[in-house]
């Protein structure tokens, strides 16, 4: 496609006849010359924001940004409402190409319930493969909010599903050909299918029913950079056991042929939960099908360690993630 901002007759039939109205807060959605969204709130409510570029895949990059955004604002305790999708594509992207981002991106809002309530699309030659930025809105009750200032000492720490399962989708769909070439057809199989897993937003309802002091989804950096971040961000020390962090062996299997650390590798799907009651947290997450753990504790002090039996480790600061290496 020619660069600049796409032709209105694309904006129709490849991006607005895909989207769907499907939450009562939104007023102003995305429509032709449309330039902002409008949302209506109750009393009481607070919208909450946040902003994430999805720059590592280019397989089913719809999908991976409508989730990993939402994900923020579900650890935040709040409801996802809507997305405004930002979309910089190459000039060699086709107009096939477009839809199919779009449909991927629609067919993850309907799932987890929200909206595509505004954007950009543009063709440009600032970008050599497709890039998508993706602001979530989301609402909660003013007194609700929580940050990680809101963890104490003591808190037990949960980590939801597995760690690494974005990275291992990520990368079984990237290099599915050279995988397939060293492991079975069934494990590249159900690696690819890993971002069935990627919302958290089921278990952060549970959480905010149960009661929590913050959560925190595991994305760049991976469980090692989240445990970090719930240090840094609530002032406390840590520990946890590295042999209760739950992994897939598929995600072993495939950040070793890759020689990644998957406990520094993107890892959205997974929660990581600071509750006075972890036990407790977790019984209710099981008994939903969302498997968890508790990994550990929040500890006094300022030492972030994680052990593995008799072996100490202290966390580092979040590097570049893992699987940069790789792609």
């Amino acid at each position: 496609m020619k660069k600049g901002k796409i032709p209105e007759a694309v904006l129709i039939r490849s991006i607005l006849k895909q989207l769907h109205k499907r939450r009562k807060e939104v007023a102003v959605g995305p429509a032709v010359g449309q330039d902002c969204a409008a949302l209506c709130l109750e009393d009481g409510e607070a919208l909450v924001l946040s902003s994430d570029p999805i720059t590592g895949t280019t397989k089913d990059i719809g999908r991976f940004g409508a989730l990993v955004t939402t994900n923020d604002i579900a650890a935040a305790g709040a409801e996802p409402v809507g997305i405004i999708l930002t979309m910089l594509l190459p000039e060699d992207t086709t107009e096939a190409q477009l839809k199919q981002m779009v449909s991927e991106t629609e067919e993850s809002c309907g799932k987890i319930g929200v909206e595509v309530i505004g954007g950009h699309t543009e063709i440009t030659d600032a970008v050599v493969r497709p890039v998508i930025s993706v602001t979530g809105v989301g609402k909660i009750r003013k007194n609700r909010l929580f940050t990680l200032k809101s963890v104490h000492e003591g808190d037990d720490l949960v980590v939801t599903k597995w760690i690494a399962l974005e990275a291992t989708a990520i990368l079984a769909k990237e290099k599915r050909e050279e995988l397939l070439k060293h492991f079975p057809d069934s494990l590249v199989d159900a690696a690819s299918d890993f971002d069935a897993y990627l919302s958290v937003i089921p278990e952060s309802k549970i959480a905010m029913e149960h009661g929590v002091s913050a959560m925190h989804d595991v994305t760049e950096g991976g469980i090692f950079g989240a445990l970090w971040e719930m240090g840094s961000g609530s002032g406390c020390g840590l520990e946890a056991d590295l042999k209760k962090i739950p992994i897939r062996q598929e995600s072993v299997e495939i950040c070793e042929y890759f020689d990644i650390n998957p406990y520094l590798s993107m890892s959205s799907g997974s929660m990581l939960i600071a509750s006075p009651d972890g036990a407790g947290l977790v019984k209710k997450l099981k008994a939903a099908g969302i498997p968890a753990s508790v990994i550990g504790r929040m500890t006094p002090g300022n030492d972030r360690i994680v052990r593995n039996g008799e072996e100490v480790r202290y966390l580092d600061k979040p590097q570049t993630d893992e699987l940069y290496k790789v792609l």
